[in-house]
C-alpha cells in the first residue's frame, strides 16, 4: 500500500523531465545547475545560490536506512514534515538487509530488481517532493563485498591483502562496484586504509596488511576497480586509527602513541598514496585523537593533509560518534553544539552516525543562526558534496536506468568464479612442517577448515 500511496504522489510532477535535462527546481527554465553541458564549479555555484539555510544543511548530514533510523521502506506522506523534506546528503545501507540482523530484513532486497525499483522509487520523492530536488547520494559497506543480501562475497581485507595479486584487487573492485550501481548505491565505503601492527587491535581483520606500501597498491586498485563503474569510492578510516592503547576496542580507542615520522611514513602514507594515484571521492573520518586533538576536529587532518596537501577534493564524512566523542570522551568541546561547531570549522562535510538527522540540524542552524559559523564555511562543505553528486552523474541521469538488468549483473556464475578464486589466492601457509604439504587425507581422520568473517 505504500508503494502505490508512493507512486499515485511521484507521477504528479512527470513535466519536469525534460529532454536531455531535468527540472529540478520545477520553474520551468533550464537553470545553470540543470544543464549537462555547464561546468560542474558553475553548476554547483548556481544551485548554491538558490539553497536555503536549510537546504544546505540538509545536505551536511546521513539519513542511516531502514531500520536503522529510517522506519519506512519507500517513501510516505509523513516524509514531507520531515527533516529530510529539504533533502539529504546521503542514505546509507537502505534496503541492504544484513544476514542474522533480522530487523534489516525488507522485501526489496532481493531479487535485485527489486531494490533498484525500490531505490528508484525513492530518488523520485527527493528530486520530485523537494523544492530544489537534490538526488541522494546512496552509500553501502564494501570492504569485503558489498553488503547486500545475497550480493558477491568475498574474502575479508586481510585475506584480500594475503593475495598479493594487485590485478585480482583491481578486478574485485570493479565488481563491487557493478553490484552497487546495479542496486542503485552511489557510494561504497571501501577500501580501508588501516595500517596493522598491533595484533591485539581487534579489528585486524578488516586491514590489507602490517606494510604501508602494499595497502597503498591495493588500496589503489581496489579505488580504481569500484570507481570504473561510476560509484565513489571512499577510503577508511582517517586517520591513525589502528593504533589504540595497548590494542583495546571501545573507549580506550584513543590517542594512538606514534611518532610524528612514523604518522606519515607509516599511517598516513596510503591514504596520501591512494588520494593522489586513485582519486576517491570519499572519506572517512576517524574518531580516535593523535596527540590529544581528534581527528574529526582537526583542521591540520582534514584540510592542511587532506585537502591542500594530499588534493583530496571530495566529501568527508564521520565515523560512528566522531563528532559527538569531541565532548563525551575527548573533552576538548563543552557540550555537543561545540563539537559540532569545531568538526564543520576543521573540514568535516557530512555527520554520518546512527542518529536521527535532527540530532545534527538542531545544532548546526542554531550555530549559524547565531553567527558562530560563517555560510562562508558552510557553502564550502556543502559545495564538496554537492561536487560530487554531480562528477557522480546524480543530477543527469539520477536513477538506475534498467533496474531489470540488475538480475543479471549481481554475483554472477562469473563473479562466483572469481569468489573462489580469489579466497583460494588468500590462503596463506605458514609453514611447511615436517613436509605436511601435499596433504595425505589418508593419515587424517579430521581435517578443519576455516575462513576469517569480518564483522
Amino acid at each position: 500500500m505504500v508503494f502505490l500511496t508512493s507512486v499515485v504522489v511521484l507521477k504528479k510532477k512527470k513535466d519536469i523531465y525534460k529532454k536531455g535535462w531535468i527540472d529540478f527546481n520545477k520553474n520551468g527554465v533550464k537553470d545553470i545547475f540543470e544543464d549537462p553541458t555547464q561546468r560542474i564549479d558553475a553548476r554547483v555555484a548556481n544551485l548554491l545560490s538558490q539553497m536555503t539555510v536549510n537546504e544546505k544543511t540538509a545536505q551536511m548530514v546521513t539519513l542511516y536506512g531502514y531500520s536503522r533510523i529510517l522506519q519506512d521502506e519507500l517513501p510516505t506522506e509523513e516524509w514531507k514534515n520531515s527533516a529530510w523534506k529539504d533533502g539529504i546528503a546521503n542514505i546509507d545501507e537502505h534496503l541492504n538487509t544484513i544476514q542474522n540482523r533480522p530487523s534489516t530484513y525488507n522485501d526489496y532486497s532481493f531479487p535485485y530488481s527489486s531494490h533498484a525499483e525500490a531505490i528508484n522509487t525513492i530518488q523520485k520523492w527527493f528530486i520530485e517532493e523537494t523544492r530544489l530536488g537534490i538526488p541522494v547520494d546512496f552509500t553501502n559497506e564494501g570492504t569485503h563485498g558489498l553488503t547486500h543480501d545475497r550480493a558477491t562475497p568475498l574474502p575479508a581485507p586481510i585475506g584480500i591483502g594475503s593475495t598479493w595479486n594487485t590485478e585480482l584487487v583491481n578486478k574485485a573492485g570493479g565488481i563491487i562496484g557493478r553490484e552497487a550501481k546495479a542496486l542503485g548505491y552511489t557510494n561504497v565505503y571501501a577500501p580501508i586504509l588501516d595500517v596493522a601492527r598491533d595484533p591485539r587491535w581487534g579489528r585486524i581483520v578488516e586491514s590489507f596488511s602490517e606494510d604501508p606500501f602494499l595497502i597503498s597498491e591495493l588500496g589503489i586498485q581496489m579505488t580504481k576497480g569500484i570507481q570504473s563503474e561510476g560509484v565513489a569510492s571512499t577510503l577508511k578510516h582517517f586517520a591513525v586509527y589502528s593504533v589504540p592503547k595497548g590494542g583495546r576496542e571501545g573507549k580506550a580507542r584513543t590517542d594512538p602513541h606514534v611518532a610524528p615520522r612514523e604518522l606519515h611514513q607509516m599511517y598516513l602514507y596510503p591514504f596520501k598514496k591512494v588520494i593522489e594515484e586513485a582519486k576517491p571521492m570519499g572519506i572517512m573520518s576517524s574518531y580516535n585523537d593523535y596527540d590529544g586533538v581528534p581527528v574529526t576536529g582537526s583542521h591540520y587532518f582534514l584540510t592542511e593533509l587532506l585537502r591542500n596537501q594530499y588534493g583530496f577534493d571530495g566529501y568527508i564524512v564521520s565515523d560512528s560518534d566522531a563528532v559527538k566523542f569531541l565532548s563525551s570522551k575527548h573533552h576538548v568541546a563543552k557540550d555537543y553544539k561545540e563539537s559540532v561547531r569545531q568538526v564543520v570549522e576543521a573540514g568535516l562535510n557530512v555527520r554520518t552516525n546512527f542518529k536521527s538527522p535532527e540530532s545534527y540540524l538542531e545544532p548546526l542552524r542554531e550555530l549559524i543562526k547565531e553567527g558562530a559559523i560563517s555560510m562562508k564555511t558552510i557553502d564550502t562543505r556543502v559545495a564538496d558534496v554537492l561536487s560530487v553528486k554531480f562528477r557522480l552523474g546524480l543530477f543527469d541521469q539520477p536513477f538506475v536506468e534498467n533496474p531489470k538488468e540488475s538480475n543479471k549483473l549481481v554475483h554472477t556464475e562469473e563473479d562466483e568464479e572469481f569468489a573462489k578464486q580469489i579466497s583460494r589466492e588468500s590462503l596463506v601457509l605458514l609453514k611447511n612442517e615436517d613436509n605436511l604439504l601435499p596433504l595425505n587425507i589418508k593419515n587424517y581422520k579430521n581435517i578443519l577448515v576455516t575462513r576469517s568473517v569480518s564483522g
